[in-house]
């Protein structure tokens, strides 16, 4: 019998990300969760559309990140919009820092998901907004593949 946790499919994307920001140097880290937390990320109840991560004393961590409440929690119930720590190495923290520090760069959140072993990773990325322009190429270029892609399905 293998001892091998296996693999799930839940992946909570922020699909807002790639319309609102540039996306440009992307990481993943782990998460410091409690035991309802990972219950309900686990059965796909997360939110990762408003959230934003933030340097506090030399750590990184996920703000407005909404987990929803466990079902079966009871009076151990976790907080649905808490901070969240991020698991970075000291070497990620000190790189994103100092990207943070130029002007008009952002970390956002772009994926929450389960990976092999049972953990919870967040994929994030450094980040700089787009201006109301470029979101007009962004949905050009969409309306162009998605008029391609039925072209080549006639």
């Amino acid at each position: 019998m293998s001892t091998r946790k296996k693999a799930t499919n839940i992946s909570i994307k922020n699909r807002k990300a790639e319309f609102e920001y540039f996306l440009l140097n992307k990481l993943t880290a782990g998460l410091v969760l409690t035991g309802t937390e990972i219950k309900s990320i686990r059965t796909g109840k997360a939110n990762i559309q408003d959230a934003y991560c933030a340097f506090e004393n030399g750590e990184l961590w996920v703000h407005n990140m909404h987990i929803s409440e466990y079902a079966n929690g009871s009076y151990n119930n976790h907080i649905a919009k808490r901070d969240r720590k991020l698991l970075l190495t000291k070497r990620e923290i000190k790189k994103m820092l100092i990207k943070l520090n130029e002007r008009g760069f952002t970390i956002i959140p772009t994926l929450l998901y389960i990976n092999e072993n049972g953990y919870a990773k967040l994929d994030i990325a450094l980040a700089r907004g787009k201006k109301k322009y470029d979101k007009r190429e962004s949905i050009k270029e969409k309306d162009n593949r998605l008029n391609d892609n039925r072209l080549n399905y006639d």
